[in-house]
């Protein structure tokens, strides 16, 4: 029996976001994100707070490095701040050389540490100006030649040491989070008991539409401009989690289970992989789906030289019987922690909506590279929350073996499904390298492998989970 391992040249590390980590929202020219915005809103975040200082990631760069070194991590991903490097946003605004100096800095301090840099052009906080100006990512032809020019910009600085470029993080939590339920900046939503501004039914399909068609533009221009000097790869990063049916003898629930890959994954990776949105989709929402022009179509598919994957847990599926309500993104279904024999899906942890189910993971790797004819794959996130880990003395949070079993399930998992079910899997971030602003929740959850003492001048502190990934991957790398 062959035992399920990772190539030599696998690549594995970390990952971080811009706004989560870098604090200094105003040093050095920085423009305001509507990240900042939101925060300032009176009770959008959890604990009041925001990404004002964070981990001081701007100031104390060298120390993540430092950590990445110690950690024997072989890669880096991390994000821009777009309103860092040009602080309104737009095509004809000035860049902001000192902010455009930090990454330049970082990627040169990464590279000389012999640490693969993985960069993130987008991970949410979209430049406040351009969302003043004309409604940011409702507005498909004024937005895609701004994203174009900031991407045009990165290119440029950063192009001939980064490899690995990813477009943008997670355009499901822009769309459905910022523009559905309002849960995420800019806080759009239906719901006017939260805000005074959204439509539940329209805005994410159209934000989502409108995130596809800048990708494709932005690897337009690299492919053609940039790939052949810089020898770099350019992809986008989707989320989702494997479903199971919350009642397994009924095919209601056993095909809602689909409808929810759909509606959360296929998505955007059906336009790039196939050119067309998933017929789930499409019967479900009718003319509040946008429609493919040839022209957008053409720059869409076939633009992703690898899949970028973020994956946490898992859900039990229930099918809801009647027709889809307006605001519907999910496929009109449930989704549960429990089955119909009130088994939980995994263990309880500080997120609601986490339950590690590890044997999940392989099985939605391996649904991914069917659905989309065996693409390069990158796990860009994979990691979890530990519950109460916030309420824990600093001894207790530097002990966490919770997090480490999830780290040893998971890569096994993932090993299996490199070794017996053929998946083309050459690299994995675990989320994240620092606690951090973890977005609606402020500072309550935790899911850094190190501790950072928010209160001691945001000075970090190794957990048992950051040396021990470097253990499993020796384990399961071939020597």
């Amino acid at each position: 029996m062959t035992k399920a391992s990772f190539p030599k040249d696998f690549l594995w590390g970390f990952a971080t976001a811009s706004y989560q980590i870098e604090g200094g929202i105003k040093d050095d020219g920085r423009g305001p994100s509507i990240w900042d915005t939101f925060c300032d809103i009176p009770g959008k975040i959890a604990d009041g707070s925001s990404g004002v200082t964070a981990c001081d990631s701007y100031h104390q760069y060298p120390a993540d490095i430092e950590l990445l070194k110690q950690l024997g991590a072989k890669a880096y991903r991390f994000s821009i701040s777009w309103s860092r490097v040009i602080p309104v946003g737009g095509r004809d605004d000035p860049v902001n050389e000192k902010g455009l100096q930090y990454y330049v800095t970082l990627v040169d301090e990464l590279v000389k540490a012999g640490i693969e840099p993985m960069v993130t052009l987008f991970h949410w906080d979209l430049p406040q100006g351009l969302h003043d100006r004309y409604g940011g990512l409702l507005n498909k032809e004024e937005y895609t030649k701004d994203y174009v020019r900031f991407a045009r910009v990165m290119f440029e600085a950063l192009g001939e040491k980064v490899k690995f470029w990813i477009t943008y993080n997670e355009p499901w939590c822009s769309s459905v989070l910022g523009y559905s339920i309002g849960q995420f900046a800019p806080g759009h939503t239906s719901d006017r008991k939260k805000s005074p501004v959204g439509d539940s039914s329209r805005e994410p399909w159209t934000v989502g539409h409108n995130i596809l068609v800048a990708h494709g533009a932005a690897v337009k221009v690299y492919r053609e401009e940039y790939k052949q000097k810089q020898g770099g790869v350019i992809g986008i990063t989707l989320n989702g989690d494997w479903t199971e049916p919350w009642d397994p003898e009924s095919k209601e629930d056993i095909e809602a289970c689909e409808r929810k890959l759909e509606f959360a994954i296929s998505w955007f990776g059906d336009p790039i992989y196939h050119g067309k949105y998933p017929d789930s989709m499409r019967k479900q929402l009718g003319d509040r789906l946008p429609e493919w022009t040839e022209e957008d179509r053409a720059l869409v598919q076939g633009s992703n030289d690898f899949y970028g994957m973020n994956t946490y847990c898992a859900n039990y599926i229930k099918n809801i019987p009647h027709p889809a309500k307006p605001e519907d993104f999910t496929g009109n279904l449930e989704l549960l922690l429990e089955n119909k024999d009130g088994k939980s899906i995994g263990e309880l942890t500080q997120s609601p909506w986490l339950r590690p189910y590890p044997q999940g993971f392989r099985k939605l790797i391996k649904w991914i590279s069917d659905r989309y004819g065996k693409p390069i794959i990158y796990v860009t996130e994979n990691g979890t929350s530990v519950l109460a880990e916030n309420d824990k003395t600093k001894e207790e949070i530097l002990n966490d073996d919770f997090r480490v079993k999830y780290f040893e399930d998971h890569l096994q998992a993932l090993a299996e499904a490199r070794t017996f079910d053929g998946v083309d899997v050459r690299g994995y971030m675990a989320w994240s390298l620092l606690d951090n602003f973890e977005w609606a929740e402020g500072y309550e959850t935790r899911f850094g492998v190190t501790y950072v003492d928010y209160e001691g001048g945001q000075k970090r502190y190794p957990k048992k989970s950051a040396k021990a990934i470097g253990q499993i991957f020796d384990k399961l790398i071939e020597k």
